[in-house]
């Protein structure tokens, strides 16, 4: 059983940075595809970013230029370095990783079909 545990989040105000980290207890660098994803209550998961076994990244419209999907494979974390933080990025995060050969990382990520989830870390922005 593959353990993720997230760590990083916290309470920032708008404009400020936070790092979240996504400790695996296996292999980073042989997996299919890792994420980043968000949820509020009462709303749907929401992708955030995604990043695939050549390091290939990608990110939501929404957080587009202002987060970033990187991976220490040396350290078995996934990383999630969020700047100009805004209102609306308040939510509970979670990392979500898999180790399924063959499988498509983009797509995956579109159906938030991951194998393992952390717990999530909450990350507050207030105005």
């Amino acid at each position: 059983q593959v353990q993720l545990v997230e760590s990083g989040g916290g309470s920032v105000e708008a404009g400020g940075s936070l790092r979240l980290s996504c400790a695996a207890s296996r292999d980073t660098a042989s997996s299919s595809c890792m994420g980043w994803f968000r949820q509020v209550p009462g709303k749907e998961r929401e992708g955030v970013a995604r990043i695939d076994r050549d390091g290939r990244g990608s990110h939501a419209d929404s957080v587009r230029g202002r987060f970033t999907i990187s991976a220490d494979n040396a350290k078995n974390t996934l990383y999630l370095q969020m700047n100009s933080l805004k209102p609306e990025d308040t939510a509970m995060y979670y990392c979500a990783a898999d180790w399924r050969s063959g499988l498509y990382c983009f797509a995956a990520y579109v159906k938030a079909d991951f194998t393992y989830w952390g717990q999530g870390t909450q990350v507050t922005v207030s105005s």
